[in-house]
């Protein structure tokens, strides 16, 4: 992945700058699962102004696997251990001199050459030191260490062997039992015993669940004993040429839900549902058709326990917790796990062990070990292929049902309680009649057979079918953001060339009017200018470089601050920067990635995203200090995020920035420090600039008679809808607004 190259200004004087490149620390942080939280976000300043002349401008230990290549390059063929990465940490409460504004730029994008997926990441301890030969924990009784079963990301297994008693195959009794270490030294033990710990006494006796006997430590390791079990579904895809029959999946399907319902009923998920995952009981023994999910150290709450209420929704796009291969699209955006991330995985199972592969498998792209949802990414590539891969496509050789349940689980809401009965509904056709015959015992899927043949007859009375909103190619819109704001005189212009810009912006500002927002559509301009901004004194620039550092340092110097900044796809820039901001300190970055990690670095020094734009694939985000948030979270996505911006808009959010590439979207959502007059917020999608939404639902409002954008009601107050900012890209072209200044009076009238 690129390297990223910046300078920082500490002081007023432009001789003080001095550019020093910083390199990217090549550690991923692989940790155990918190508990989901919200964050919060804390900013503040006081404000400066001045007056110029107006110019003119022209987990796992190591990441998840592309595959060792046995047989065919692209295929691959070899299990994927499970990933957590988690954000670096930074050092709180280290400070900067004071000064007015500090530019932070990525002049220059440096290819880092990376290994293959199978040499990245670095190994634990526990992989180094020797188990011991012995075990002996808590009560339980001696084992001798024998042969290893495996390796993931939570530890080694060995099979425990007793050195004396023993009579049964499972239980405390069992002469052989599983054994799993974990050393004190691994990232998942760095705060005492295992997570898992904590996850299997909740879950003891849950169906579905091995049980777990004894636990403690001994020496240097962590050690947990529990009932041996046969092999994975992965071995046994194996055993079968690589293949499964639908009969068979049909099976585990609708065993796999009943197991997944009962895990959720305790509060969990998994988070990592994958064939490797799923094992059989022994061979040979009463439980051998049996299925067993294991491996819970990515598990999660997606409940509290106490008050039973739904974890709150998040997202961090710099945490993946999964496996690649299986993960569900959300899981890749960094949103917080839920019910409905497991049952995506297990429709991503099903599909593989049909097929024999899925369509994003054999991508071998390095992997980003500075935020996982980076464009060189490997789960970055991947999300994006399973978003635009339709769910015929994906089972086009698989039998209907195995698509119902893909379509159903993939349009699921973060909270929603999946109606498993209806899932296992849909396999109940493929599976073979006589219970002798059945490849997998579906015991716990046959307790609630009753309620699915109730479900049966009332089918047709269900819920209309949901509108499949993720998956698929995306087209081409507008995403126009209104806010409700008095009313102000205001004038856009779209499709402006180059050359007539300076026309438009120069007869706006003989009117009174200063730029609020700008935007570039196929190299040709968007703006607004009202009369609402606040601004005494503006001063732009229209570049072939994308973000022009030495003309905004320049600017800087003279107590401007960017207050609009737009990219066009040929890679040219438009910056409007203002006096009359609250601005006290700005900083910038260029990035070929959405700078996440920066932006969370500069969130914890008291700074907020002001300003977003996008020229091709590169990223620029402008942050500045007294931005007049307390709060600010990203929303990150392929495609509109719908859902994640409505439940921001709940929490008290609104959009307050955003820009696209042809990759993908990202909202700013922010919570302002003083309560605003109008809180109300509205997006509109449209196929081009919404011009004609624009005048077709201009309508006089009832108290003033002035002409608006729409109106709504506030008891007996009311508020005017206007665009107060742009930012256009390939795939997304957004129009949003801060609504910050309310001190214009005149009516609104709009010119192209």
């Amino acid at each position: 992945m690129p390297e990223l190259r910046s300078g920082a200004r500490r002081s007023k004087r432009l001789g003080d700058l001095q550019p020093a490149p910083k390199p990217v620390d090549p550690v991923e942080n692989c940790v155990l699962p918190a508990q989901n939280r919200t964050r919060r976000r804390v900013g503040g300043g006081r404000a400066r102004g001045g007056n110029a002349t107006i110019t003119k401008g022209p987990l796992a230990v190591t990441p998840v696997r592309a595959g060792r290549g046995r047989g065919v390059r692209l295929i691959d063929l070899d299990p994927e251990p499970p990933c957590q990465v988690l954000p670096e940490p930074v050092a709180i409460g280290v400070g900067e001199p004071v000064a007015n504004r500090v530019a932070e730029v990525a002049d220059r994008d440096v290819a880092m050459e990376a290994g293959s997926a199978d040499k990245l990441g670095v190994e634990e301890e526990a992989s180094t030191t020797p188990v011991p030969d012995r075990v002996q924990v808590s009560n339980s009784p001696t084992y001798k260490v024998e042969r290893k079963l495996g390796k993931g990301g939570f530890g080694q297994v060995y099979v425990g062997r007793r050195v004396s008693g023993g009579s049964g195959r499972t239980g405390p009794d069992a002469v052989e039992v599983a054994v799993k270490f974990e050393h004190r030294n691994s990232k998942g033990c760095n705060y005492g015993p295992p997570y898992e710990w904590q996850v299997y006494n909740t879950l003891n006796g849950c169906y579905g669940i091995p049980s777990a006997h004894y636990k403690g430590r001994q020496g240097d390791f962590y050690i947990l004993v529990m009932d041996m079990l046969g092999p994975s579904l992965w071995d046994v895809w194996n055993s079968l040429g690589q293949s499964m029959s639908p009969n068979m999946a049909a099976c585990i399907a609708v065993e796999a839900i009943s197991i997944l319902e009962k895990l959720h009923l305790k509060g969990f998920v998994h988070g990592d549902v994958k064939p490797e995952n799923f094992l059989l009981g022994q061979p040979g023994s009463a439980d051998d058709k049996k299925l067993y999910l294991i491996d819970l150290g990515l598990a999660s709450k997606w409940k509290d326990a106490s008050s039973g209420q739904h974890v709150e929704y998040d997202q961090r796009p710099d945490i993946f917790r999964g496996t690649v291969r299986y993960a569900s699209v959300h899981a890749h955006l960094g949103r917080t796990g839920s019910r409905r991330d497991d049952l995506e995985s297990l429709a991503y199972t099903l599909i593989f062990l049909i097929k024999g592969r899925l369509p994003w498998q054999g991508y071998q792209a390095s992997y980003s070990i500075i935020a996982p949802f980076h464009g060189d990414n490997k789960s970055f590539l991947v999300c994006k292929k399973k978003m635009a891969t339709s769910p015929e496509l994906m089972c086009c050789f698989c039998p209907a049902p195995f698509k119902e349940f893909l379509e159903a689980v993939t349009v699921m809401k973060f909270d929603e309680e999946p109606n498993y009965s209806k899932l296992i509904s849909y396999f109940e056709s493929l599976i073979e009649p006589c219970t002798s015959l059945r490849p997998i015992r579906i015991d716990g899927a046959l307790k609630v057979g009753q309620k699915r043949g109730r479900l049966l007859i009332n089918l047709e009375e269900d819920e209309q079918p949901k509108k499949k909103v993720r998956l698929g190619s995306p087209a081409t819109q507008w995403v126009s953001v209104y806010n409700a704001r008095r009313p102000m005189k205001q004038r856009y212009h779209y499709n402006v060339a180059d050359s007539r810009l300076h026309q438009h912006v120069e007869k706006g500002m003989e009117d009174g009017l200063y730029i609020s927002c700008v935007a570039s559509a196929a190299n040709l301009w968007a703006l607004i200018m009202d009369a609402g901004t606040g601004f005494c004194s503006q001063v732009y620039e229209l570049s072939a470089v994308f973000l022009h550092k030495d003309w905004i340092m320049e600017q800087w110097e003279k107590n401007y601050y960017i207050s609009s900044i737009a990219g066009a796809t040929n890679g040219s820039s438009l910056v409007i920067m203002s006096k009359g901001t609250p601005y006290t300190q700005q900083s910038y970055k260029v990035s070929e990635a959405f700078p996440f990690k920066w932006i969370n670095k500069k969130w914890k020094e008291g700074f907020h995203v002001t300003s977003m734009t996008t020229a091709g694939s590169r990223w620029g985000v402008v942050m500045s200090r007294n931005s007049g948030y307390s709060e600010q979270v990203v929303e990150l996505d392929f495609l509109y995020p719908s859902e994640g911006i409505h439940r921001r808009w709940e929490s008290g959010y609104r959009i307050t920035s955003m820009a696209a590439t042809a990759d993908q979207a990202a909202f700013i959502l922010s919570v302002p420090k003083r309560k605003i007059i109008d809180e109300t917020q509205e997006t509109l999608r449209t196929s081009s600039f919404p011009s004609t939404h624009v005048k077709t639902t201009n309508r006089s409002c009832r108290k003033c008679e002035l002409r608006d954008m729409g109106y709504c009601w506030f008891g007996n107050r009311h508020g005017v809808f206007c665009i107060a900012d742009l930012a256009i890209a390939a795939k997304v072209v957004v129009l949003s607004c801060h609504c910050t200044f309310y001190n214009a009076k005149t009516s609104a009238t709009y010119m192209e």
